[in-house]
């Protein structure tokens, strides 16, 4: 019911005061039409840049699993230069004292 009144009054309002130009409509609706189309080009560029920015996202994701793995393998390194170090370590100790013995001799 309210539906049908709604109708009938939006039907009369526009009976009366007549039908619209086509002029009045381009020249109601040009400047909307301008608005779209500035804000679909806005739009069209951000999402350029955000498929860009998400290509630059991976890349750099791609870069860190690269340098993750170069500093495990740096890790590694500098523990088998530690355990060297120390084992050139215990060597020097054993020739030391071997030299010590040798002169005691």
């Amino acid at each position: 019911m309210k539906k049908t009144i709604g109708a009938a009054a939006a039907s009369l309002a526009l009976l009366s005061t007549g039908c619209a130009t086509e002029s009045y409509v381009k020249q109601q609706v040009d400047p909307l039409a301008d608005r779209v189309s500035k804000v679909e080009a806005r739009v069209s560029e951000l999402e350029r840049q955000s498929a860009a920015q998400a290509s630059d996202i991976q890349a750099l994701k791609g870069g860190l699993a690269d340098s993750k793995a170069a500093a495990q393998r740096a890790e590694a390194a500098a523990a088998k230069a530690e355990a060297a170090a120390a084992a050139a370590h215990a060597d020097a100790d054993k020739a030391a004292k071997a030299f010590q013995l040798h002169l005691k001799k």
